[in-house]
């Protein structure tokens, strides 16, 4: 049976990622490329994974170089475009560095700073592996994409007496109702 390759686009689109942006140094200086495919792969050793497509610079220049996963803040979509190849006017980055002098982007949520791994073909993309050998938070909610569009996460989804957390006090009953009611008002 053959599948509409819009059909699966859409599809794949309806899976919900947070935006990072991968920093990394190359020849010609600082880069960085917008990537909504990246994922935890092992906590021993630590190994993460971001595809890059192979027609993007960063899929060859990133080769046996270490790089930074900055995962955006919901205000950064400046950012996210200037990254994915639309550049943003007027935008100036003051950049960081990170373990082993890897620019990182200031603001972001989470950067986890890797050393390569091992990278696998992975049809029209590469699949880079990185050892995290740095990895920090900083408060902020994510930017997320979904349905081709930039969001933000909204109120959690909650449901019982009760809901704990590993980092914030215990959720009161009354956020799953919140929760659902949001749901409600935006299908209508």
């Amino acid at each position: 049976m053959e599948i509409d390759p819009r059909e699966f686009r859409r599809c794949l689109g309806r899976f919900t990622t947070g935006v990072t942006v991968v920093t990394y140094r190359s020849a010609e200086g600082i880069r960085g490329a917008t990537v909504n495919s990246f994922t935890s792969v092992s906590l021993e050793p630590r190994l993460v994974l971001v595809s890059l497509a192979r027609r993007a610079q960063a899929s060859n220049a990133m080769d046996g170089v270490p790089f930074a996963i900055n995962v955006l803040r919901s205000d950064q979509t400046d950012l996210a475009y200037q990254f994915a190849g639309r550049p943003q006017s007027g935008l100036r980055i003051d950049w960081q560095s990170g373990a082993d002098d890897v620019p990182t982007l200031p603001g972001a949520i989470a950067v986890l700073t890797c050393r390569p791994w091992r990278r696998y073909d992975g049809g029209d993309h590469i699949l880079q592996l990185g050892e995290v050998i740095d990895a920090h938070t900083r408060p902020g909610d994510p930017l997320v994409f979904s349905d081709g569009q930039f969001t933000t996460t909204g109120l959690p989804v909650l449901d019982g007496p009760l809901v704990l957390s590993l980092d914030a006090p215990p959720a009161p009953s009354w956020t799953a109702a919140a929760s659902r009611l949001q749901y409600h008002a935006e299908a209508s």
